[in-house]
């Protein structure tokens, strides 16, 4: 919170594409409406961003060939950079999250995760040897010839950081050992379904893993005790065949876990699952437009749902319905290259 109660949402986008870098937005308490408030371009093409857990500091990937990670200091309407980005032996990074004192990217290109070790004041250390490389492939003759490791996030309890691996149609579960990513176990998922993101349910108990190379969504069960990743059914994002290109890219669970959202590229729709807490499995309820074109990530807050469209450029924002879970369409601003959105 800051200036008058107001919170803040902070954007990335592919500079390379004309993207401004990081902008920085208010959020209206009453509708969610975003007011643009700044912008820093301290890294090239800042597709993803993360939060540390004390929201002091915001961490950037580098979403380029050489592969880096930028810190930047939370400070009133606009972040600051703190350092020179620093490179995360490995390319193409696409996702970070911070876990047990490091800053954790997954490396998309080269099929990686890495471990950059973060200081007492949030500053970044040089990563040296923390890189978990992945093996594998896919049978998508284009995509899945290697590992592409395309999103990386700590579990509800904290103990592990699980890696979600386009290419190698899996997931990784892993620790951190000496610094460096250790592999504690791999689940395989349908061959050909190219996994690229997974959500969390609040209960800590079930998991949402969505396919980008096929449009559906995996209800998996989630064991904290173990590290184990139980696929149990895998559910259309669609409520039909598509009309033409159809790649999913963004998966979010409301705070009360009683909503999945998924967010489909070339549809540009948001599809709604309704998650009885009496039933396994989620039911799709209804689809609507996401307010542009090509929404490549899906953030919930409280009772707001944000999209980043890419190839529009803009960010929207929609109202949720409590009993339906229902997003409606509230308003939009302009980002050129749009790809994620972060709430503080």
């Amino acid at each position: 919170m800051s200036d008058g109660g107001r919170r803040r949402a902070y954007i990335g986008s592919f500079t390379a594409a004309g993207g401004p870098g990081i902008v920085t937005a208010a959020i209206s308490p009453d509708d969610g409406a975003l007011t643009v408030l700044g912008t820093v371009d301290g890294a090239p093409d800042p597709s993803y961003l993360a939060l540390s857990p004390d929201g002091r500091t915001l961490y950037a990937v580098s979403e380029t060939a050489e592969g880096a990670v930028a810190a930047y200091r939370v400070n009133g309407d606009g972040p600051e950079p703190v350092g020179s980005p620093v490179p995360v032996d490995g390319s193409g990074p696409t996702h970070l999250t911070v876990f047990a004192g490091h800053v954790l990217t997954a490396n998309y290109g080269s099929g990686s995760v890495t471990a950059v070790p973060v200081r007492t004041d949030g500053s970044l250390a040089p990563a040296l040897s923390g890189t978990l490389p992945h093996t594998g492939s896919g049978p998508h003759p284009q995509r899945q010839q290697s590992p592409h490791a395309h999103q990386v996030q700590p579990d509800p309890s904290g103990r592990w950081a699980v890696s979600v691996d386009l290419g190698t149609d899996s997931v990784r579960v892993c620790t951190l050992a000496g610094g460096a990513p250790t592999l504690h176990r791999e689940i395989a998922l349908r061959p050909g379904s190219g996994p690229r993101h997974l959500a969390f349910h609040p209960d800590g108990r079930r998991a949402y893993v969505l396919n980008e190379l096929s449009p559906t969504l995996v209800v998996c069960d989630w064991d904290a005790t173990e590290g184990l990743l139980k696929p149990l059914t895998e559910l259309p994002v669609l409520p039909g065949a598509p009309a033409g290109d159809a790649y999913p890219s963004g998966v979010a669970v409301s705070p009360d876990g009683r909503f999945v959202w998924t967010a489909t590229r070339g549809e540009d729709i948001l599809s709604v699952f309704t998650a009885d807490p009496d039933a396994a499995v989620p039911k799709l309820t209804a689809t609507v437009p996401c307010g542009g074109h090509w929404p490549r990530a899906l953030t919930a807050s409280d009772r707001f749902l944000y999209v980043a469209n890419e190839r529009s450029g803009d960010v929207a924002w929609f109202t949720v319905d409590p009993t339906t879970g229902i997003p409606h369409h509230g308003g939009a601003i302009p980002v050129q290259a749009a790809s994620c959105v972060v709430i503080a």
